[in-house]
């Protein structure tokens, strides 16, 4: 016998309810895991985590013709200042090139550093990279070859958390350094941490491996083409 036609709109009603209730749940707790990363996002973007290492690691972004672009340079005068400081003698320069690119965003960084009076001896250079993951995965396999696990990370100060979870994704202990006299202003950096909030919340739930394409959109907002 079917039930009574009361029956089944209440039956109805109680599965529509609780499909709003798990609606509502899912998306509080959605809510609270974005906030919490985005603290832990800005946090990071605010911290300097550097010291004694085997090696810094500087994060590619756009160059021109050889030319660093001016966020790159930021980064490279940061990790020159932190070689000075004593941190590490080796460098690590990273990014490959972009089509029509005559040059790598590594080669285009090395020469930087040369011109500033940081030795060959001590550069060391990542050129295949065309996003963060792959860059540092590629260092990472020279490095961990040298007997070079713990590096200093330096990039733009939204990206220091991603940077330290990528390295250890890849198997080295990272500690980042933000590149804080970067020129992009307040508006480009609130939107940067917002765009690194979900590219860190993803990149946790599902392996930053897997955010290839989406770290390369994320890092080139503002930047031109670029590891980020």
């Amino acid at each position: 016998m079917r039930p009574a036609p009361a029956c089944e709109a209440d039956l109805s009603v109680r599965w529509l309810r609780l499909a709003v209730r798990v609606a509502v749940v899912a998306a509080v707790m959605g809510t609270v895991y974005l906030a919490v990363t985005f603290f832990q996002v800005w946090r990071a973007a605010n911290t300097d985590g550097a010291g004694t290492s085997d090696a810094i690691i500087v994060l590619g972004a756009a160059q021109y013709d050889g030319q660093p672009s001016p966020i790159l340079a930021a980064r490279l005068d940061h990790a020159m200042e932190l070689r000075a400081r004593g941190v590490a003698d080796v460098i690590v320069v990273t990014g490959g090139n972009q089509p029509g690119d005559r040059t790598t965003e590594a080669s285009a960084s090395a020469d930087y550093l040369l011109a500033h009076g940081v030795p060959e001896r001590d550069i060391r250079r990542e050129v295949s990279g065309t996003n963060s993951w792959q860059s540092l995965a590629a260092a990472a396999r020279f490095l961990i070859e040298e007997g070079r696990t713990d590096v200093v990370l330096v990039s733009s100060p939204y990206h220091a958390l991603r940077t330290e979870e990528i390295a250890d994704e890849v198997g080295l202990r990272g500690e980042a350094s933000p590149a804080n006299r970067s020129p992009e202003g307040f508006a480009a950096q609130l939107g940067h941490l917002g765009r690194e909030t979900v590219a860190v919340g993803l990149g946790r739930l599902i392996g930053f491996g897997r955010l290839v394409d989406l770290d390369e959109r994320v890092d080139r907002v503002r930047t031109g083409p670029g590891t980020g």
